[in-house]
């Protein structure tokens, strides 16, 4: 059993954009500005003041104008450092604005007042401009780091939408292709069984012996009912639809896989198949995929034994054993198709199979028998069982 533990709360980490690393970074800076002012020294006073406008510092990203209220105190009490800092904040956080530029101003003028000597030995145009030079490299740090950010995320936006562009494309060319195979399943397929119906439907009026009447109107419930299952096809792939979660195409049952396999054995034995249902009272229920795909494996395995082994015995077995829902079809070896009535097959039925065990997580198996004859077998999980393995 899966154990989910609660996700963190790092709602108190969005002052620093939500990274621990950019609390870790301000809290090493806090602390290294005042390792500095410590080891400088200096009177009493002035380290308080410097100790009362640090915290601005700490939460300089959410609210990088308290820094700057703070910097005559940073100013006239440790020096150029936490000055360096706030230029680089504010160009950071704001870019280029007006406030940055005043901030700066602000910034440099306390600087330089501060830092006046009346009777310099370097000379006044030095001390003018020494630290508003020094200040303005962390500005274009800042503003580097604002530009290069909002590149970032031009990048990321513009990637984003060539993806959400390229998705479309795609479903635009899947829907068109699904048209494309619609338009032409109604008009070759569709025309071709509504005429074996129609001629199936002439022959069932005017044979002359009861044994054809009843073989004509078989071909012709059968036709119509693949003409309905058809239009159910044509219907999903024109509108895009979802196939439906329970019950299978042009069946009609109670709502279980065992009728819906009894329905198909039925319709077979009236075709004039030797089929035998061996299906077990109860079976627990199943999802509406897992019933499709047993309809469906049922369905081909009974086609391909008509195909390669009419007339032959077919055996069809459907249980519950081991927490699985087994489907076993089993087919004798049969007599030979006499020539030019041979059934042309398209070569997918096995692999058609195996896709739709696979996709409801079941197992298939096929292969001849020792007798000669041919054997599916497909084992499904039950609902059960796929609510024990979620859990």
């Amino acid at each position: 059993m899966k154990i989910f533990l609660p996700r963190p709360d790092h709602r108190w980490l969005s002052w620093w954009e939500n990274r621990p690393a950019y609390l870790a970074l301000d809290v090493a800076l806090v602390a290294g500005c005042a390792a500095a002012a410590l080891f400088a020294g200096g009177s009493p006073w002035r380290l308080l003041v410097f100790f009362v406008a640090l915290p601005t510092l700490l939460i300089r990203r959410r609210f990088p104008w308290l820094p700057v209220v703070a910097m005559p105190l940073f100013c006239w009490s440790s020096g150029v450092l936490p000055a360096m800092v706030v230029c680089y904040t504010v160009a950071r956080q704001w870019g280029w604005r007006w406030r940055t530029l005043l901030s700066f101003l602000l910034t440099a003028g306390g600087t330089v007042i501060v830092a006046w000597d009346p009777t310099p030995d370097d000379g006044v145009l030095y001390q003018l401009f020494f630290p508003p030079a020094w200040l303005a490299l962390p500005v274009l740090g800042g503003l580097w780091m604002r530009q290069r950010h909002t590149l970032l995320n031009a990048l990321r936006e513009r990637a984003r939408q060539a993806e959400r562009e390229r998705d479309l494309l795609a479903e635009r060319a899947v829907a068109a292709e699904r048209r494309r195979i619609a338009r032409e399943m109604h008009d070759v397929v569709a025309h071709r069984v509504s005429t074996i119906a129609l001629q199936a439907g002439a022959l069932s009026v005017t044979a002359p012996d009861e044994r054809t009447i009843e073989t004509a109107e078989v071909i012709r419930q059968v036709s119509a009912q693949a003409l309905t299952e058809l239009r159910e096809i044509l219907n999903v792939l024109r509108h895009d639809q979802p196939e439906s979660a329970d019950g299978v195409h042009g069946v009609q049952s109670d709502g279980s896989v065992q009728a819906d396999v009894a329905t198909l054995v039925r319709d077979c034995v009236a075709a004039g198949g030797n089929i035998h249902l061996h299906a077990a009272t109860e079976i627990p229920v199943v999802t509406g995929a897992v019933r499709r795909a047993v309809y469906r494996v049922a369905q081909e395995a009974l086609t391909n034994a008509a195909k390669h082994a009419p007339h032959a015995r077919v055996d069809i077995r459907l249980v519950d054993e081991q927490g699985e829902l087994q489907l076993t079809v089993t087919n004798r070896r049969g007599g030979k198709r006499p020539s030019g009535h041979a059934v042309p097959g398209s070569g997918y039925g096995l692999l058609g199979m195996r896709e739709r065990v696979t996709l409801v997580q079941g197992n298939l198996h096929t292969g001849p028998t020792l007798e000669g004859g041919y054997r599916v077998h497909a084992a499904f999980p039950l609902v059960s069982t796929v609510a024990k393995e979620s859990a």
